[in-house]
């Protein structure tokens, strides 16, 4: 099985999903030591979290602490990483735009499922609870699989 040394959720803008994916992840995984981080493919300059999704985080105990937003760069990028996008077109767009990336699926497709993770920028923070809750959800079978593959 391959074992991977990073792991990197990829996003839009790197305010929403992205960091919520990977605080979850970091709440959920406490064996591997794989670097884990978020990214984003629009990153025009850097940002702080969504507010909604820190209430979000905040309201589940989680914290995002001073994220910044960063976008995706080819140095993040080796053959031991793992890269999980939220959509399809993103996971495209990773594949278009990035030559040495290999291990690049959507989070639902990672763990056999099918579809996107919907975006809630600009939405109530009912859709971010809505969007922690499905992220938790695949983020739990997501850190199965790796720990099942080591």
């Amino acid at each position: 099985m391959i074992k991977y040394e990073r792991l990197i959720f990829v996003c839009t803008g790197n305010t929403c999903r992205g960091p919520m994916a990977e605080m979850i992840f970091r709440s959920l995984d406490t064996e591997s030591d794989m670097e884990v981080m978020s990214r984003g493919l629009v990153v025009l300059f850097p940002e702080p979290s969504n507010p909604k999704a820190d209430t979000v985080l905040r309201n589940h105990n989680l914290s995002i602490g001073d994220h910044i937003s960063k976008p995706l760069v080819p140095e993040d990028i080796d053959e031991d990483t793992l890269i999980l996008t939220m959509t399809l077109e993103q996971k495209e767009k990773v594949q278009r735009d990035y030559e040495n990336c290999v291990n690049v699926y959507t989070l639902k497709e990672f763990i056999g499922e099918e579809g996107d993770v919907s975006d809630p920028y600009g939405k109530s923070l009912t859709d971010y609870e809505e969007c922690y809750v499905e992220l938790a959800r695949l983020i739990k079978k997501t850190v199965y699989k790796l720990n099942e593959e080591d």
